[in-house]
């Protein structure tokens, strides 16, 4: 290869770390906003392996002595019972399932997981994700113009998740704020709801109701109910689909 060659390929590779420079800063001031203070913030690279995929924007790995779950950021994919969600999940794994990653660690989320940027073979997971048709952008948190060029042409080309009708392309944000505004109360409510204490510490199998799960989950921060990090405690009480 000549000079010419070299200097295009420095140019090209010099252009793609700028990229993921501004992209890591845009999404670090947005989910600084959201997420909380800045000491909420992760700011580091990680070397990691995957030990497995939780569904289509959040895995678990491996760096030195630590396992983190990992929430890809600046994408969000279906949800359990939506559309394409087995879809999704799966072309995450068949990215990184068993392999060795780089991350860009941007913050943690309300539910402990770091949220960054990975990467494969240097290439951005998540941005081809969007490009297949297997996310979304998650605009409350990204406006970053490639991932939202990318969606645009998987859009116009009817990849993926956008070859669906479009009554299933609900967004999982949308979504997600759809179950929780429908879902039904509980027919029995079972113990007084004055009787819950955070230090009492019970396992889904204690619950007497899905507002039981939800009070320990969101009100004493018992992430141990929600395994996969879906937001939805004790899945046989809320989620029984």
């Amino acid at each position: 290869m000549g000079a010419t060659g070299s200097l295009g390929d420095a140019r090209s590779r010099a252009r793609r770390a700028a990229r993921r420079r501004a992209r890591g800063v845009a999404l670090a001031i947005a989910l600084v906003g959201v997420l909380g203070s800045p000491a909420s913030r992760a700011e580091r690279w990680l070397d990691a392996k995957v030990v497995r995929t939780i569904d289509g924007d959040t895995l678990e790995v491996r760096s030195g002595d630590e396992t983190l779950r990992i929430r890809l950021a600046g994408i969000d994919t279906p949800e359990r019972g939506q559309p394409w969600y087995r879809r999704s999940k799966q072309a995450l794994a068949e990215r990184v399932a068993g392999r060795e990653v780089r991350i860009n660690a941007i913050a943690i989320d309300r539910y402990g997981r770091t949220v960054g940027e990975v990467y494969a073979d240097d290439a951005c997971v998540g941005c081809e994700l969007v490009r297949e048709g297997h996310a979304w952008v998650y605009r409350r948190f990204s406006q970053d113009p490639i991932l939202l060029e990318l969606e645009a042409e998987a859009r116009a080309a009817g990849r993926g998740l956008w070859g669906l009708p479009e009554a299933q392309r609900i967004p999982p944000w949308q979504w997600r704020e759809g179950e929780r505004r429908h879902a039904p109360a509980p027919a029995t409510p079972g113990p007084d709801p004055a009787s819950w204490r955070c230090d009492a510490q019970p396992r889904c199998d204690e619950m007497s109701s899905c507002a039981e799960a939800r009070y320990h989950l969101e009100t004493c921060g018992l992430t141990r109910l929600d395994a996969d990090g879906d937001g939805v405690p004790c899945e046989a009480l809320c989620d029984p689909r």
